[in-house]
């Protein structure tokens, strides 16, 4: 599944307090809504209904890994 990348978390600067508060309000709506979606919905973006529970109920600091590489 891929999420909007926001370019807040590097390892060579430190990230913008700002920057980091958008990343996670965006990435709990990308949640919320995934959470929303029907079966049918799922299996048209090629999601299984437990990987979208899963990643639904992931905390908004834990961002995807290849954001902070």
């Amino acid at each position: 599944m891929s999420l909007v990348h926001t370019d807040c978390i590097t390892p060579h600067r430190r990230p913008n307090l700002i920057a980091v508060l958008r990343t996670w309000i965006s990435l709990s709506r990308q949640r919320r809504a995934l959470a929303t979606l029907s079966d049918a919905q799922l299996d048209d973006i090629g999601v299984s209904a437990q990987e979208a529970r899963t990643e639904a109920n992931r905390p908004i600091w834990d961002v995807p890994a290849h954001w902070t590489r």
